[in-house]
């Protein structure tokens, strides 16, 4: 009986499931199609060899699994909360991730030396990247890049940005420096232990170890020098620093921060910015340009930044990003932990976001774009908004203020 009812559910799951299989196969075959007429000849242009092509592709088949597909509904990037910033920041995290970099740069401290004598970077910004982005290489890449590339350029809602991607990964294999089976990635693509997207690979990639590859998945030397190259590619400044925890008094507005208001160091001084330590700020920063930083407005800690702050947003567009990395390369040499408390926030909706950021577009300020982000331009404009109906300038969004505003 029961043997009979296994086989009564089977055939009703294939008599239920028709339309799906034939779906999927249809589907297949038009990727197939896709590869040899529309791919390949792009490929060849490209320099890419039909041996090369054809060992990469052979039995290829869609991802089905990867996010951000058309018409998948369990592919949508989901993106409903904004969250304050002071929940990016976990002791626990940051303890085990700085004890763990520590060592490693002791164990690396020859190749490190090196890589900061090239390029200017520190050796502990180059390692707190690299645990950032896969853990100190620890982390399991999930996806084959070949064909999470090749699906998303096939099936995906940014098509042309894959397409050339996709093509971009064939020729690192191309040339050598992985086998396509190897080539693990993000679901998106991000190759490696740094996680450069294949289009930047030639331009930040390097042979650290001389071995004549550049090996970003299994090579440490290859994975650190390409972190600290594409950093000075981006204009890193040799002998400053990333930035620093500053006191920046109420009489400085908190809606001056940003990258598009920046002072020299001195003329800050003046206005009564200083460092939370009490230390005077080195020499070599006073007549650079330096940049106030309100990631959580009046309601967490405050910095005093440098052009580099700005590099390490090169590899995340994010200022949470790049204060992680910064604060983390600090922990990993003996820098404390941040003297002023991260304030407990709500959270709120993106959209409830959102709709204060058309609010405020509406009356005339720039939020840098109303994508529910709280972006420095609305952290800018929410502080102007304050100032203008003669309220306490915070520069962030609260429960109250969104409701006001939304």
């Amino acid at each position: 009986m029961f043997r009979f009812a296994a086989i009564t559910i089977a055939l009703l799951h294939i008599l239920l499931t028709p339309t799906q299989s034939v779906a999927q196969s249809t589907s297949d075959r038009a990727f197939q199609r896709w590869l040899a007429e529309d791919v390949w000849p792009a490929a060849q242009k490209a320099g890419i060899s039909r041996k090369t092509f054809s060992a990469a592709t052979k039995d290829l088949t869609p991802d089905r699994t990867i996010p951000d597909l058309a018409g998948s509904k369990s592919g949508k990037q989901r993106q409903s909360e904004f969250r304050a910033p002071g929940r990016y920041f976990s002791q626990r995290s940051i303890n085990g991730l700085a004890k763990t970099g520590a060592g490693l740069l002791r164990r690396h401290r020859s190749v490190l030396s090196r890589i900061t004598k090239r390029t200017g970077v520190p050796g502990p910004v180059i390692v707190a990247i690299w645990g950032r982005e896969s853990g100190f290489g620890r982390v399991k890449l999930p996806k084959n890049a070949i064909r999470a590339l090749a699906t998303s350029a096939f099936m995906g809602r940014r098509k042309e940005l894959f397409r050339a991607e996709f093509i971009a990964a064939l020729n690192i294999v191309e040339k050598g420096h992985v086998s396509a089976g190897q080539m693990r990635s993000s679901w998106a693509g991000a190759l490696g232990q740094p996680q450069f997207l294949p289009s930047k690979f030639f331009d930040y990639a390097v042979d650290e170890d001389g071995d004549g590859r550049r090996d970003i998945w299994g090579s440490v030397p290859d994975t650190l020098g390409s972190i600290g190259n594409y950093l000075a590619k981006f204009g890193w400044q040799r002998g400053r620093d990333w930035g620093y925890e500053a006191v920046v008094p109420q009489a400085v507005s908190c809606s001056l921060g940003g990258p598009d208001q920046g002072r020299k160091f001195k003329k800050w001084i003046a206005d009564g910015v200083k460092r939370v330590s009490g230390k005077p700020f080195p020499r070599i920063e006073l007549n650079g340009t330096g940049y106030l930083l309100f990631p959580g407005g009046r309601y967490g800690p405050t910095f005093l930044v440098t052009p580099n702050f700005y590099v390490l947003k090169k590899y995340n567009e994010s200022d949470v990003y790049a204060l992680f990395v910064g604060h983390l390369a600090d922990r990993m040499v003996g820098g404390r932990r941040f003297a002023t408390a991260w304030q407990e926030l709500p959270s709120f909706s993106r959209s409830s976001v959102q709709a204060m950021q058309e609010k405020l577009v509406a009356m005339g300020y720039d939020v840098g774009g109303a994508d529910g982000l709280v972006g420095y331009k609305t952290r800018n404009a929410i502080g102007l908004w304050q100032l203008k109906n003669n309220l306490r300038a915070t520069c962030f969004p609260s429960a109250k203020l969104v409701r006001e505003l939304k």
